[in-house]
């Protein structure tokens, strides 16, 4: 049988009967390996382990313990009364306090999981006891968390960003920031009607203009890291893989010796948490990329390439049908694994067609990061219902509006290509 008959159809088996994505790749590259006697099993051993034996990839785990770090330094409460004092006096404040805190925290976490388990459980539970429905609180966070995989600094960016030599880390770094921020006046949009419909009240009046100064003056060194990173990329001091290290050591200065709450007590804890973070994360990659690899030696990309191309579509076509493609193989795989099987296959296309690649890396990861609150499968989905404690199905009812603003977004990312690339092109990064 065709090694790639195998391949695919072993995995959907694995999927299909509820085997952890990245594993449920790797068995399906064994099996393949095994039944189709095409290649040797040491394969598995050697693309694995290739898939991470990249420098770039480096600044994965750095990026990760940057984040902990922040954390550990009470960067959410920080962050939670910078947002709060703009926003949370109006109606519907502390949904508006959600989307404002999430969008900053994304610019250090990178991840919709850590946006979702952290600030968002804390948000969901301040929402609860000010009367806001505990489902709707929980879906706002679902919905606002997946601006993680899209604002820098973005794991999914540096993961694409090795898939395609058509984009850089620092290209696509920027070109995330204004999708990011589009993303985050979507949901205040849903936020704003919502609240309105059920009269979600404000907290109380705009605070002084002193205890306005002073809560940014303390959120500035947090809400400089992006800054950092972007700005010491952009004047050529560091690669995105040296910015990740400097992130590491802005975040352990912050967090111990500005904010003071960082002890040297609880490094080791969070060292660990990180690591077993980044090991998950490595993980899914180095058994992704000997999927890939069994793929790319059976000529899949480039058959799928020469029949896209023969169907002489127009770009806007050709984008209209990936995006329809993506968004359903998005509720099966998670984002980084997605990337690291489709990008191979669908960047090439999409440069013969004239799609600028860093526009359509965008639409890429906009769309497989909206599987994650997709049911069945979306991963955000099943962390944000741990963490507030709200049912699957209240849940989902709560999503449809932001799921139909998340599409709005979509829309305008795929027809308007300067959302992602003019800061790009304005910066000196393409």
């Amino acid at each position: 049988m065709n090694a790639s008959v195998i391949l695919i159809t072993s995995a959907c088996i694995f999927l299909a009967i509820g085997v952890p994505v990245a594993f449920a790749l790797g068995m399906a590259t064994a099996a393949t390996l095994i039944f189709a006697e095409s290649y040797p099993l040491l394969v598995l051993l050697k693309e694995t382990f290739t898939g991470i034996d990249s420098f770039p990839l480096m600044a994965v785990p750095f990026f990760i313990l940057a984040a902990e770090l922040m954390s550990g330094g009470s960067l959410t409460e920080v962050l939670l009364k910078f947002a709060g004092q703009f926003v949370g006096h109006k109606r519907g404040g502390l949904g508006y306090t959600n989307v404002v805190s999430l969008t900053f925290f994304s610019g250090i976490s990178g991840s919709a999981l850590a946006d979702a388990a952290g600030p968002g459980s804390m948000l969901i539970k301040m929402m609860d006891r000010a009367g806001y429905d505990r489902s709707y609180a929980a879906a706002l966070t679902a919905s606002t968390a997946i601006v993680g995989p899209i604002i820098p600094p973005s794991i999914i960016m540096i993961i694409y960003a090795l898939q395609d030599e058509n984009v850089s880390v620092s290209s696509l770094f920027v070109a995330g920031i204004l999708p990011g921020i589009l993303i985050a006046v979507a949901m205040c949009v849903v936020n704003f009607h919502v609240s309105k419909k059920r009269n979600y009240k404000g907290a109380g009046t705009l605070p002084p203009l002193n205890d306005i100064v002073r809560t940014t003056w303390k959120a500035l060194p947090a809400i400089l890291l992006p800054v950092v990173i972007l700005g010491g990329m952009r004047a050529g001091w560091f690669t995105p893989t040296e910015a990740s290290v400097v992130a590491v050591f802005y975040a352990l200065l912050c967090g111990k010796y500005v904010y003071r709450t960082l002890t040297w007590r609880a490094v080791p804890d969070i060292l660990a948490r990180s690591a077993l973070l980044a090991a998950s994360v490595l993980i899914i990659i180095g058994l992704s990329a000997s999927f890939a690899w069994i793929l790319t030696i059976e000529g899949v990309p480039q058959s799928m390439a020469e029949w896209l191309v023969g169907m002489n579509l127009s770009p806007w076509m050709f984008l209209v049908i990936v995006n329809i493609f993506l968004l359903l193989f998005g509720i099966f795989i998670e984002p980084l694994p997605g990337v690291m099987v489709l990008a191979p296959i669908l960047a090439p296309v999409a440069v013969k067609l004239g799609v600028d690649p860093t526009h359509f890396a965008m639409i890429v990861i906009f769309n497989l990061t909206l599987g994650m609150i997709t049911p069945p499968v979306g991963g955000l989905l099943f962390v944000t219902c741990n963490v507030s404690k709200v049912p699957m199905s209240a849940l989902v009812r709560e999503l449809v509006p932001f799921l139909w603003a998340h599409g709005v977004v979509l829309v305008l990312l795929t027809f308007v290509p300067a959302i992602s690339t003019w800061l790009p092109h304005l910066w000196g990064f393409l």
